[in-house]
């Protein structure tokens, strides 16, 4: 089955126009300093869980632990904190800045069998590590199975005899 597409020649030079006035305007902001320093980035992470934890992984190298705000609330945690732009260096000397710079909020919502009142967060060679602990009622539970004696022993006798 054929599917016709109207053709829009222009659509494909909008987007390049839309992409070259980011560029631009990221590279080419007022003032220099403030186009190194503001731009607000998320850092990356990574959410795992197990039978009694659910543990997130946030890299933020560069970032000092005082700079690092993590609060629960109503079953929303949020990770806010900042990158501060060295000032060591003389801008003139930057020839490209790929690193981000400024500050950054993450939000998530936590699953209802999540004890809020038992989290804790460690830093660690630019790895925010923040560990949650699950409620007793939603960590799995394994139940014995008893065998009563003669019934069970008569059961495996006549199987085992056929």
């Amino acid at each position: 089955m054929t599917v016709l597409t109207r053709w829009d020649p222009f659509r494909e030079f909008n987007t390049l126009q839309d992409r070259m006035n980011r560029l631009f305007h990221d590279s080419f902001a007022e003032g220099r300093e403030e186009a190194l320093t503001t731009t607000a980035f998320a850092p990356p992470v990574d959410v795992y869980e197990d039978e009694h934890n659910v543990t997130l992984k946030i890299e933020v190298p560069g970032i000092e632990e005082k700079d690092i705000d993590v609060r629960i609330e109503n079953n929303t945690m949020t990770v806010h904190g900042e990158r501060k732009f060295e000032k060591d260096e003389k801008e003139e000397n930057y020839r490209r800045v790929e690193r981000q710079y400024g500050s950054f909020t993450r939000t998530f919502t936590l699953p209802n069998t999540v004890d809020t009142e038992n989290a804790s967060a460690n830093y660690d060679k630019g790895v925010l590590k923040i560990k949650l602990a699950k409620k007793a009622e939603a960590k799995p539970k394994q139940i014995k199975v008893n065998v009563s004696g003669e019934r069970a022993l008569e059961g495996i006798g006549a199987k085992s005899a056929a």
